[in-house]
């Protein structure tokens, strides 16, 4: 290219080798640029324009965030600029809650009135009871929190004024407030328990406990090791950048629609097994090895794909997963107390391997989030089906921060994707009496 055709800076010169014609398009922040910008490029004036085409949206930036930072090359992951390394040691999940909502650490009579909220919309209509108990007895923990979740957008038709601050934040403190109620309901009813309803003098966490495996009228105590534990797993899955769900509860989001419906839609992409389902084929693949003496051999089949090795790599994290050294210190903490699992010294075992070896290093298999997270929560007393409520839980302070983002962003406007027809045009009709 010339000189005189170089150019300015901060932006892009595309040719169109169909027409000779050059075009110019802005640079943003980020380097990326609005696909918008490339409808320009036609070969003739009535036609669409050039489009991206980009299934999965693998190098599409669907949004502006401010919400969370993720440098996957280095292995960071930021909460609002706030590393998670910090905020799983110093701070509590409603406080990371808040944080994720708002924008900004709370002072204490903030943090003081957000649990006080929280914790007063514990409690659900005794309708969602009748709800859950029209299930089959053998129905997953998942599909009941899906259905109750979206059910409770009709106990609130207020909620359906999503540009309304005020009624937003109200929304937002119930869904916070209840994804531990209805979880709790739906493991007690699976178990055949009675329900145990909300303690108000409870931590979020410790009633959530308290909920799932108090028996009888017995006050329940939950071991402060493992309230402490749960509390840092609810911090490290609480947001993670535009995934499958939380790019699922902006779509949906952007039709505005109520919160809880579009959370419901979050909670069933997260359903599925290749997004918050990892952590159960993690214990899967542990129980098949069996024993450390066994490592070998699944290494090899690994290496010869026979084997796939759960837990390791990450879609954005090229080295290690930040928030899985953060679990797997919490997994030690929690063995002292419920006795070691076994399962751990494979876990081990596998991740020394894993980080020794170049077959794995030069693939960027490291651990991800999945790896000990499924050994704790088994470690709680939680059964497999119940990993992705878990999940869900957390998450969604995650999904409510981003759909509230994008409800306040003049940019977006309801979601509607190009596609590249591949059919037949201009068929013509033939009745089905003389079709061949």
């Amino acid at each position: 290219m010339s000189e005189e055709s170089a150019g300015t800076p901060d932006t892009l010169t595309i040719r169109d080798n169909r027409t000779g014609k050059e075009y110019e398009v802005p640079i943003l922040e980020g380097d990326v640029v609005r696909a918008m910008d490339l409808r320009q490029i036609k070969v003739n004036d009535d036609d669409f324009g050039m489009m991206s085409y980009d299934p999965a949206f693998s190098n599409t930036a669907f949004t502006r965030s401010n919400v969370t930072f993720i440098d996957g090359g280095n292995g960071i992951l930021e909460y609002r600029g706030y590393p998670i390394e910090q905020l799983a040691e110093r701070s509590s999940f409603l406080e990371v809650s808040y944080l994720l909502l708002k924008g900004d650490l709370p002072s204490q009579s903030e943090l003081d009135a957000f649990v006080h909220d929280v914790t007063y919309h514990t409690y659900v209509h005794e309708n969602i009871t009748d709800l859950l108990d029209a299930f089959r007895y053998d129905a997953h923990a998942m599909g009941m929190m899906i259905s109750a979740v979206s059910a409770l957008s009709t106990f609130y038709p207020e909620a359906k004024d999503v540009q309304d601050p005020h009624n937003r934040w109200i929304q937002i403190n119930r869904l916070v407030a209840k994804m531990p109620t209805l979880a709790a309901f739906a493991y007690r009813y699976h178990r055949g328990l009675p329900i145990v309803y909300p303690e108000n003098e409870l931590s979020y966490t410790a009633n959530f406990l308290n909920m799932l495996f108090r028996i009888g009228v017995k006050e329940y105590k939950p071991n402060p090791v493992l309230e402490r534990a749960l509390d840092v797993l609810f911090i490290l899955h609480a947001d993670h950048e535009q995934n499958c769900s939380a790019t699922t509860m902006r779509v949906i989001g952007s039709s505005e629609a109520d919160p809880y419906s579009a959370l419901a839609g979050a909670m069933a992409a997260l359903y599925g097994p290749l997004h918050g389902g990892a952590n159960e084929a993690v214990l899967r693949m542990l129980h098949r090895i069996g024993d450390v003496k066994n490592i070998p051999a699944f290494i090899e089949g690994v290496k010869n794909r026979e084997e796939r090795l759960m837990g390791f790599g990450h879609r954005v994290y090229k080295s290690y997963d930040p928030r899985a050294a953060i679990i797997k210190r919490t997994a030690e903490e929690v063995f002292e107390v419920t006795g070691r699992n076994p399962l751990l010294d494979i876990a081990l075992e596998l991740e020394r391997i894993a980080l020794e070896e170049d077959f794995f290093i030069s693939r960027n298999l490291y651990p991800n989030v999945d790896f000990y997270s499924g050994l704790i929560y088994q470690a709680l007393g939680f059964p497999v089906e119940m990993f992705p409520v878990l999940f869900a839980i957390p998450r969604t302070v995650g999904w409510l921060a981003q759909w509230q983002e994008m409800v306040e962003d003049d940019e977006q406007r309801i979601a509607r994707p190009r596609q590249v027809f591949t059919g037949p045009r201009q068929r013509t009709f033939v009745p089905v009496e003389e079709r061949g």
